[in-house]
């Protein structure tokens, strides 16, 4: 059996994983994270949904990455991650003592078995915790923050989208005992997550509701700065 996919001990609730108390980061002596210019970013082998489009973020100072449905992005340096999300899940994952973090951005818990790619929960949650413990980080010391689920599409009611989402990233993260020590799902609220891969801080922005079609069309084209700007909305920090 695969080791990432160890199910609880025989007995035990499946909800028990959630109380976990988050893990202290390491000591602020430590080497702090490193710089990481756009060029570097950019110059470097993409793998298979990886994360591509780098770009500065003047609100925050510092370099980012959008990451758009299907697509994953992991790191250990000084910079954001970014997503919008609606009835897709956005799970952020974070080791405290390799810091290292990441994020995926998938659309639905699970397809046909023969098209594995990032757009399934199940196959995007296996690949952000592999490429994570590629740069250092280990199962045992990960923690979770996660993001979207929203009811934001009204013909989607009836298929509960984001409701099957968060139960499937839920039920997930409590198989493989990482604990969640915050979220923002559910609602019918569109949301822009913003992940610090180096800390594991993120903020989370909940966004007018807004027609189903703008938001399909500014997701699809990857415009995370067009959506934000033109849906105000209150800001609930997560840390």
């Amino acid at each position: 059996m695969n080791p990432l996919h160890a199910g609880p001990p025989r007995g035990a609730p499946a909800h028990e994983r959630r109380h976990v108390p988050r893990i202290a980061p390491r000591s602020a002596a430590a080497e702090p994270a490193p710089e990481v210019s756009l060029e570097a970013l950019r110059a470097r082998p993409r793998r298979p949904g990886e994360a591509s489009f780098f770009y500065f973020d003047h609100h925050f100072q510092h370099n980012a990455v959008k990451v758009l449905p299907g697509e994953y992005f992991v790191a250990r340096e000084r910079m954001t991650i970014v997503t919008v999300l609606g009835s897709c899940i956005a799970a952020c994952l974070w080791d405290s003592h390799a810091c290292v973090g990441g994020m995926n951005h998938f659309m639905l818990p699970d397809g046909d078995s023969a098209e594995a790619c990032g757009r399934y929960g199940s196959y995007a949650m296996e690949l952000l915790i592999n490429e994570m413990m590629k740069l250092g980080a280990r199962r045992e010391t990960l923690q979770a923050k996660i993001f979207g689920g929203g009811q934001v599409m009204h013909n989607f009611t009836t298929l509960n989208v984001g409701e099957r989402n968060t139960r499937f990233v839920q039920n997930y993260l409590a198989t493989e005992r990482i604990p969640i020590v915050s979220e923002d799902v559910l609602d019918i609220h569109p949301r822009k997550v913003v992940f610090f891969p180096a800390t594991g801080k993120a903020m989370v922005k909940r966004l007018a509701h807004v027609h189903p079609e703008v938001l399909v069309e500014e997701v699809v084209r990857g415009n995370v700065a067009t959506v934000a700007r033109a849906n105000a909305g209150g800001s609930v920090d997560l840390f």
